[in-house]
């Protein structure tokens, strides 16, 4: 295994000279800026044999107002959108193009679910009930953004019809008045508290803006006056509306705005991508710096084990401390010098795990590798099935690793092999532009 990473002049050597280099450092910096924002607002502690996992956002106001800053999810999917477009046609066939972008997204997923199995069993018979119970919960819990990611891409034959900048409003404004409608049910009549997960469609959002951004049907001024808007209707909806301050989901709100996304999500991410379309030019040209760009890109040669494995690291620091007792949680007299060291700790860990692991995200899984060579009514089955996968991601999220989330985390795994066994095939002439 390879962990040697390519020098400055190498990455400079293999970099079209028309790539975006935009997009890859807003993608890597609002990853980073996951990984840091989980382990600041992360707390736990062990009290009677039962582990208290939560977050500042909890007891803080003011940490509750900066997820409006760093609430970057949505950035994710505008660069992701932005990208792929690059690779879809009126020619391509869906189900084979959903499937060679799906090989290199889960390749480390599979790992990491591998060594959740392993761990969870080990766990299980080391850790209290009410111990192991949690930690199982959050074991997968980042997957959500996967299963949400592959859903916004298989709805590319949608967004590449945004070929103007009225198109663009008309399909933003639609999903906004769905999204207003659904929140106005589910306020009105609990009952239809399950109508929410309708508003799934907020993560199209940001895939609208990258096309859009791709196209260049943006300018930076309309940008920064929608973006502007935007703000100011989501300070009016807050104020004045049912919806909580905090942009992450904690216990007691009202109206969850991230699980399921409401209007406030959906206003967010019109106002991220805005300034994302305003930001682009500058963030382009500082990326030409040949060390800036050879960071960027390290960076995102190993997005999803940055993404992923930071969480097990997180967790495991977080049981280490609360046995050792000193568990970083609110009103201790040593909480500036816990969340100091963990997040040096954190920083430690990700960077071993990130150079250790990242050969598993860029190098061929046997079995899941291989030719991707599909058409017709068997791409569309592949198609179905991996939008299927990210549908059975999303409800994992719930339980975790245990309970209902054991048969969710079964039907995607099926799904996938499903679609491989599918997708598998010799490429032929008329397959190579798909």
């Amino acid at each position: 295994m390879n962990l040697a990473f390519p020098t400055p002049s190498d990455v400079a050597a293999h970099t079209p000279p028309q790539r975006d280099r935009a997009l890859d450092v807003i993608r890597i910096c609002a990853l980073l800026g996951v990984v840091t924002g989980h382990t600041v607002m992360a707390t736990s502690v062990i009290t009677d044999g039962v582990l208290h996992w939560d977050n500042l956002l909890t007891t803080s106001v003011f940490f509750q107002a900066a997820t409006w800053l760093f609430q970057i999810m949505p950035l994710f999917f505008f660069a992701g959108a932005a990208a792929s477009l690059a690779s879809w046609g009126a020619d391509v066939r869906w189900g084979q193009w959903l499937m060679r972008r799906c090989i290199r997204l889960f390749r480390p997923v599979f790992y990491y679910l591998t060594f959740w199995a392993v761990a969870l069993t080990v766990l299980h018979r080391l850790l209290p009930e009410h111990v192991y119970d949690p930690v199982a919960g959050v074991s997968i819990q980042l997957l959500w953004f996967l299963g949400a990611y592959v859903l916004m891409l298989a709805a590319m034959p949608l967004l590449a019809r945004i070929t103007t900048a009225g198109r663009l409003f008309g399909a933003v404004a639609a999903v906004y008045a769905t999204v207003a409608a659904v929140d106005i049910l589910r306020l009105a009549d609990p009952e239809y508290r399950a109508l929410g997960y309708l508003n799934l469609i907020v993560w199209l959002i940001p895939g609208m803006f990258g096309v859009a951004y791709r196209r260049g049907l943006l300018r930076r001024e309309g940008a920064l006056g929608v973006a502007s808007a935007l703000l100011a209707v989501n300070v009016a909806l807050m104020v004045f509306g049912p919806y909580d301050l905090s942009l992450v989901g904690i216990d007691g709100q009202r109206l969850p705005n991230m699980t399921p996304p409401s209007l406030l999500l959906a206003g967010h991410a019109i106002m991220m991508c805005c300034l994302a379309v305003a930001a682009a030019p500058a963030i382009g040209r500082w990326a030409r710096r040949p060390r800036v760009w050879w960071l960027t890109a390290i960076g995102n040669s190993g997005a999803m084990t940055l993404y992923l494995w930071h969480m097990p690291a997180l967790l495991g620091m977080h049981l280490l401390f609360d046995v050792a007792g000193h568990p970083r949680h609110p009103g201790r007299p040593d909480f500036l010098v816990l969340s100091i060291a963990q997040l040096l700790l954190m920083s430690l860990l990700v960077a071993v795990l990130f150079v250790g692991l990242r050969p598993l995200e860029n190098n061929p899984l046997p079995g899941w590798d291989g030719p991707v060579a599909v058409s017709g009514a068997r791409s569309v089955a592949v198609g179905a099935l991996l939008c299927g996968a990210g549908l059975a991601i999303l409800a994992s999220v719930k339980w975790g690793l245990k309970d209902d989330g054991l048969y969710c985390v079964a039907a995607m795994l099926v799904a996938l092999i499903a679609a491989r066994v599918l997708a598998f095939g010799k490429p032929s002439a008329a397959n190579l532009s798909g």
